[in-house]
């Protein structure tokens, strides 16, 4: 637990050396009320550097930051609030590199959640000003348990949730609305990211890459049609002249993760895929080119565009198994910008680094 923040209930005299406190003050919506509070908070020496009043059930929430006087502890604070009838529900240590409006400041946090997706949990503890976010599996989450307000879970896909839990004060509406709005974004963002794009290929031919789906099951039957058996190989390691049917599905809809089609015409022409581990270590990527293709640029453009997404989905690192002396995935990684280290000869792991930002 964060011990430079307290509750109103704890009567531990602290004082002030040129901090910054963030105070919650719960009072009726009625006239003069805020103008009392400010009027005792000047005679207690306090500085007020920033003002937000939040509606909740039977009034209103006033968060006010404030610089107290050298020597005043928050439980005269407290009693000073008390004595206007209000109610203080919670005192916390401020920034003042944070007294930036809430809505520019959500915006700036989201930002930087597109920026860095892996820093989604940092950003959402800032938005609300938490002790701390943890992602947790959404079969651990139990929304059903809020300890008395001070805990919020944030549904983030299929897979897992966010949990913000606070001890100074509880979550109220307009808070909770603005990180669910801010997370709303980001889940359009990378929707959105994930829709079709068009390459071009060295030749000039251009070519469709979009997420795959169960539809397509008889057009990448097809591809792996024209696959040769050593392209085949490369791809599943195996003696396999033909992908079996019962197989489509999971290619197409693999657990945990994506396909990429690349399309021309009415052709499926590549297929890659992005499975994220199991046990939480980089995800994995994969790619199948028909033989007519290969050279020409696409398995550059769908390592780039799974990189993208892998990216977006919290990923800085991803995996691809090669045989010895097989290179080619390797060139395709350095084209499209990736860090890629030789692969490792005895576990034929091609470790694929994503550059921040």
């Amino acid at each position: 637990m964060d011990m430079g923040r307290t509750t109103a209930a704890q009567t531990t005299v602290e004082t002030a050396t040129g901090t910054t406190w963030r105070l919650r003050i719960r009072m009726d919506d009625s006239p003069g009320t805020l103008a009392r509070i400010t009027i005792r908070l000047a005679d207690l020496g306090c500085n007020i550097l920033g003002l937000q009043v939040m509606p909740v059930p039977g009034g209103v929430l006033d968060e006010l930051v404030v610089r107290p006087a050298p020597g005043l502890g928050r439980a005269e604070l407290v009693e000073a609030i008390a004595a206007e009838g209000c109610e203080c529900a919670g005192v916390t240590d401020a920034d003042v590199r944070e007294l930036v409006e809430p809505a520019t400041a959500a915006l700036a946090a989201a930002g930087r959640a597109v920026d860095d997706p892996a820093k989604l949990a940092d950003v959402l503890r800032d938005v609300l000003a938490a002790d701390m976010v943890t992602l947790v599996p959404s079969n651990e989450a139990n929304p059903a348990r809020t300890e008395g307000g001070h805990r919020r879970v944030f549904p983030v896909g299929p897979e897992g949730a966010l949990v913000a839990r606070r001890s100074w004060a509880p979550f109220v509406q307009l808070e909770i609305a603005r990180a669910q709005a801010m997370l709303g974004l980001l889940a359009a963002v990378r929707a959105n990211l994930a829709g079709p794009s068009v390459v071009t290929c060295t030749d000039g031919a251009m070519v469709v890459l979009r997420p795959g789906r169960p539809a397509d099951t008889d057009a990448v039957f097809a591809l792996h049609t024209r696959c040769s058996t050593d392209t085949l190989f490369h791809r599943y390691h195996t003696g396999l002249r033909t992908v079996p049917r019962r197989w489509l599905h999971r290619l197409l809809m693999p657990p945990r993760g994506l396909s990429l089609l690349a399309i021309a015409g009415r052709e499926v022409v590549a297929l890659g895929q992005l499975i994220p581990s199991a046990n939480g270590g980089p995800a994995e990527v994969s790619l199948l080119v028909a033989d007519d293709w290969q050279r020409k640029g696409l398995g550059t453009a769908l390592l780039g565009r799974l990189a993208e997404l892998g990216a977006a989905a919290g990923h800085r690192e991803l995996v691809a198994v090669c045989l010895p002396g097989q290179d080619a995935v390797r060139r395709a990684v350095l084209r499209a910008g990736l860090h890629a280290p030789e692969p490792d000869a005895k576990e034929g792991v091609l470790r694929i680094e994503i550059p921040a930002g």
